[in-house]
């Protein structure tokens, strides 16, 4: 792990010892199902959705037997609902005909699925089944390019460039940390940065600090 990489992620796990995945699942294919709903959508009007959702549907049978049109009802207070009803739908089909029911544990298998892209995937990995894995999602990028972890203009160079800069054994922790960075300080239109732990390891401070003197 590069020495930079070492100072933030220390520094933000002491600052974020709480944390953790926000979304609420007891299952994988709990996990896979709010994880594909999260798209464009906060973690809390997902876990509102998925509080009754999972009560109602607690396994794939019971989610086999909704029609799209009941799944679009159950979901409708969330962004982009009828695409995101529509990839569920056939998700379930997949899952049950090529998968026997279960959630597959590999990225070529879960990116196979309907609306299930590369962080998507690198979240059920990582948290259902302890694949050491690092999902890059519009906090981690922003904040990983914004310090220097990353110096990259899409999120799968983003991931590439943050497997290199870390540890396997912490991909999955310094997303959450970044996520968590970016949701508590790190904020795409008025960062706080005057009490950013990681101020110091910052690059684009550094780049403002210097162009100031400039």
């Amino acid at each position: 792990m590069t020495e930079k990489a070492q100072k933030i992620y220390e520094k933000l796990k002491e600052e974020y010892p709480d944390v953790r995945c926000e979304l609420n699942y007891e299952t994988p294919l709990q996990l896979l199902v709010a994880t594909v709903l999260s798209a464009q959508t906060t973690d809390r009007q997902v876990n509102r959705v998925t509080e009754t959702l999972f009560q109602e549907c607690p396994d794939l049978d019971h989610f086999l037997s909704l029609s799209q049109e009941e799944l679009e009802e159950a979901i409708r207070s969330l962004g982009f609902y009828r695409t995101k009803a529509r990839n569920l739908y056939l998700l379930f089909r997949v899952l049950a005909d090529r998968f026997h029911g279960e959630v597959p544990q590999t990225m070529e298998e879960l990116v196979s699925l309907p609306g299930v892209g590369r962080k998507t995937a690198n979240v059920v990995l990582s948290n259902a089944f302890g694949v050491p894995a690092i999902a890059v999602d519009t906090h981690v990028f922003r904040v990983s390019n914004r310090i220097g972890l990353a110096h990259a203009g899409n999120v799968e160079e983003t991931e590439k460039q943050l497997q290199k800069a870390l540890d396997p054994e912490v991909w999955s922790m310094m997303h959450h940390l970044l996520i968590f960075h970016g949701r508590r300080c790190c904020s795409a239109r008025s960062p706080q940065c005057e009490r950013c732990v990681i101020a110091g390891e910052c690059e684009q401070r550094e780049e403002k600090k210097n162009a100031k003197v400039g």
